[in-house]
């Protein structure tokens, strides 16, 4: 049986992000990923620059558009534009580019690499992880990285996060060319989809679409609304494919380390549970916990708590107040639009909670003060 430092399980972003910087810190990794490289990974792409300061390299080839514009729109009309000229501009890159750039980058630092492999069991033996495979080969390793994504099997049975996640029910799809949206520009589009909203983020020559519902377990079935979706961002041709997606959504602040084993990214219920925001907390997640693994086999530390106080205070505290301006805004959509984004300010602030300039905490007591009132509540 071959013996890491650190296994990995998922060679997504997270996992992939995790591998690297552990590498950099001279540890020896294994990533076991269960499917083989993606043409197309659903992901709107949207990313803050100011992000690549949590990878340790430079991803800047990687990326397809810079955003100037974060454009918002009222059933196709209703027009609202902010400009996003901030310190950290916002970048659309392609998730399964730059999942691979990263996952090349850590074989070039010697971590190693199984794919397609499922994991089939995990045990604990003489204080070190003793994990079984489909491919009849038994791994060991003194620590363990859950990052197998938001239909996580391992983050419930090492008890990590909500014990009941919570989901948005998401549909993607790439379209090529640009449709009606500006190359420069993002765009979010409310009120055809009942709790929730849908997004245009462009790439070079194509469009990255989703559709997503964030509260009541709103469903995405009416094929009507969703032509209508597509037809507002410029597309006529409606032969398009979808991947629908259960999107495991930010739920509470919960433990997400125990004994020697901690979740990264959508595997710790970490996504944005009002903007659908997955990437940068899979980086800033799997940065941490690079650094606290660090720690704990260089003997500062004991155990992986410090991770998720890392986590529950640079992520979690926002998303907090993002829930709950979530829960107001999608139960109301058409107060929330003309309180939550036509006031003066609101577009501003969106965009620069998008670039991370800003969190939910900044803004939300106002805005669910405002949305609560209007709403008669």
């Amino acid at each position: 049986m071959k013996e890491f430092d650190v296994v990995i399980i998922g060679g997504g972003l997270s996992g992939s992000s995790s591998a690297l910087n552990l590498s950099k810190k001279g540890y020896s990794v294994l990533v076991i990923e269960k499917e083989n490289c993606q043409d197309y990974k659903p992901c709107a792409g949207g990313m803050a620059s100011s992000m690549q300061k949590f990878l340790p390299l430079d991803i800047k080839d990687s990326i397809e558009s810079k955003i100037k514009n974060v454009e918002f729109r009222w059933k196709a009309s209703d027009n609202v534009t902010a400009d996003l000229t901030g310190e950290s501009p916002f970048w659309i890159i392609k998730r399964e580019k730059l999942d691979q750039l990263l996952l090349d980058e850590s074989l070039r630092n010697g971590v190693q690499i199984i794919r397609p492999v499922l994991v089939e069991k995990i045990i604990k033996k003489n204080d070190k992880w003793e994990i079984t495979c489909n491919n009849k080969r038994k791994y060991i390793s003194e620590f363990l990285v859950v990052a197998d994504g938001s239909q996580s099997k391992w983050a419930g049975y090492f008890k990590l996060g909500p014990r009941k996640p919570k989901f948005a029910n998401t549909i993607s799809l790439r379209l090529k060319g640009l449709g009606a949206i500006p190359r420069d520009a993002v765009r979010f589009e409310f009120g055809f989809i009942k709790y929730g909203f849908a997004w245009a983020f462009p790439l070079k020559e194509s469009l990255n679409i989703g559709l997503g519902t964030f509260i009541n377990n709103g469903l995405l079935e009416n094929q009507t609304i969703n032509n209508q979706v597509i037809r507002s961002f410029g597309f006529d041709d409606l032969s398009y494919k979808t991947i629908n997606k259960k999107l495991r959504i930010w739920n509470g602040l919960h433990p997400i380390n125990n004994d020697k084993v901690l979740a990264v990214g959508d595997a710790a219920s970490l996504c944005d549970p009002f903007l659908a925001e997955g990437i940068r907390p899979s980086l800033i997640s799997s940065f941490y916990a690079a650094e606290c693994i660090d720690q704990c086999l260089t003997g500062k530390v004991h155990d992986l708590n410090l991770y998720t106080t890392e986590i529950n205070n640079n992520w979690g505290r926002s998303m907090a107040w993002g829930r709950r301006i979530a829960q107001v805004f999608y139960r109301f959509p058409r107060t929330g639009y003309q309180l939550g984004v036509k006031r003066k300010t609101a577009p501003k602030r969106i965009a620069q909670i998008l670039s991370g300039e800003m969190n939910y905490e900044d803004i939300a007591k106002r805005v669910i003060k405002r949305l609560l009132t209007k709403s008669g509540i």
